[in-house]
């Protein structure tokens, strides 16, 4: 039947020789048997349990029906703005951005548990932090860890540096496992701060199954603390200084959400702007669900046939079974001492 389809648990060579040799035997006891109806009975039913066997085992189906992805089924990278700007005190009043963007993610590894994580950061260049793994603990802790780039070695930057380097991890997690869909969350807030325009994301989104682009900070800004590594007592005090402008005032951070929007549109996932305390279902809800599947991997869904076959089958195994264990009853073991006497008495039941 054409509209058949079948999903075999084993290859299909293997599966006909199998089948083959199976029903060659059987048919072989089956000829040998011929003189007793009973014995060539027995050896047709055993060859049915071989043929729906080897039917079973071929897994055929018929097209349509329906399946949900499971959140373990999704690799979830995230790719976070680490330059100067994301120090920036406007998120929740006068905390730094970077505060929201550890909260947020460690909202999304706990919605999303039982996935696979990866995090990578960018500034004056994009690094992985850590490769794909399920212990969200892993990302969790490296995520409380960062901090933003070292002043002095800001010089400008640009917000698709990740571009290139999140391609490349996505397209070989879709080769390693296709089945897999993959997530993508950007968190940034769009600050381009050389003159360049900024580069494209949409190479990365054949390989994007998912995620969302998540903007931090306010159109009012805010000023950034000098950072030298240290993070201790010999830090360094005071804010980045803007020293293109007149007097060299503190320099202010402000929100791009243009350019946000624009690279969740070449990502191909819903761009939400982030607030203390506000939710995250518009870009996590589909993913938590089941409903992110991998376009690599995506394969069109059958309903299974074999486990009506199944029924006969256990039918005639019980049979089977019955009827070998009415034949082992059947057996009697002969009593030792009746033995014995007879291979003593003599002939003519004289003792001698």
């Amino acid at each position: 039947m054409s509209f058949l389809v079948f999903k075999p648990v084993l290859p299909f060579p293997v599966l006909v020789i199998a089948a083959v040799v199976l029903l060659g035997f059987v048919a072989w006891r089956i000829v040998a048997e011929r003189s007793s109806r009973r014995l060539a009975l027995a050896w047709v039913r055993r060859g049915v349990v071989v043929a729906l066997l080897m039917v079973i085992a071929a897994r055929p189906g018929i097209p349509g029906g329906t399946s949900q992805a499971s959140v373990a089924e999704l690799n979830v990278f995230f790719v976070v703005d680490t330059t100067s700007s994301s120090a920036a005190e406007d998120w929740n009043g006068s905390k730094p951005r970077l505060d929201g963007m550890r909260s947020d993610i460690e909202a999304l590894t706990g919605e999303l548990a039982g996935a696979r994580f990866s995090l990578i950061t960018f500034d004056s260049d994009a690094l992985q932090r850590v490769p794909l793994t399920d212990d969200s603990s892993a990302v969790i802790s490296t995520v409380k860890a960062m901090r933003q780039e070292i002043t002095t070695y800001s010089h400008g930057s640009t917000i698709s540096e990740a571009s290139s380097l999140l391609t490349e991890k996505l397209e070989a997690a879709h080769k390693s496992d296709p089945r897999r869909a993959n997530v993508v969350y950007y968190l940034g807030d769009g600050e381009q701060t050389v003159e360049a325009a900024p580069g494209s994301f949409a190479s990365a989104r054949n390989a994007t199954d998912g995620g969302g682009v998540l903007g931090y900070g306010t159109a009012a800004g805010g000023r950034m603390k000098v950072f030298d590594g240290y993070g201790d007592q010999y830090s360094q005090k005071g804010y980045i200084q803007d020293r293109t402008a007149a007097g060299s005032p503190d320099a202010v951070s402000k929100i791009d959400q243009p350019k946000l929007e624009a690279i969740a549109s070449q990502l191909g996932v819903p761009y939400l702007h982030r607030e203390s305390g506000a939710s995250l279902a518009s870009v996590v809800d589909d993913e938590k669900k089941g409903h992110v599947v991998s376009s690599a991997g995506r394969t069109e869904n059958t309903r299974d046939l074999y486990w009506i076959l199944a029924i006969p089958l256990f039918l005639l195994l019980f049979v089977e079974i019955a009827v070998v264990t009415r034949a082992l009853g059947d057996i009697r073991p002969a009593r030792v001492g009746s033995r014995a006497q007879s291979r003593t008495r003599p002939a003519g039941g004289v003792r001698r």
